[in-house]
């Protein structure tokens, strides 16, 4: 039952994150090049722009929607009192 109810809080909390990571990305790229972020269609354009531009994309991306999901899931246990999820991680050995 938790998580037929967690799942659609998690795509629309998921979208939002989407978007707040995108305006983040845009301000920081913003702040260190006088254009926007360059991307892999656009033919005159440098490896290593590209190569930064990705990185940092990437990286804001999953900061953003990993702490809105962990966020996520504590709201909803907190409210259920169901861990909508794995309790802990499996060990490798």
């Amino acid at each position: 039952m938790g998580k037929v109810a967690f799942t659609p809080l998690r795509l629309v909390i998921s979208l939002l994150a989407g978007l707040v990571a995108s305006k983040i990305f845009e301000f920081l790229w913003g702040r260190f090049a006088n254009e926007e972020a360059p991307e892999p269609d656009q033919r005159e354009i440098s490896w290593p722009a590209l190569v930064a531009a990705v990185l940092l994309e990437g990286a804001i991306f999953r900061l953003v929607r990993g702490v809105a999901d962990r966020g996520t899931r504590v709201a909803f246990a907190r409210t259920t009192g169901s861990w909508p999820g794995e309790e802990k991680p499996d060990r490798r050995g």
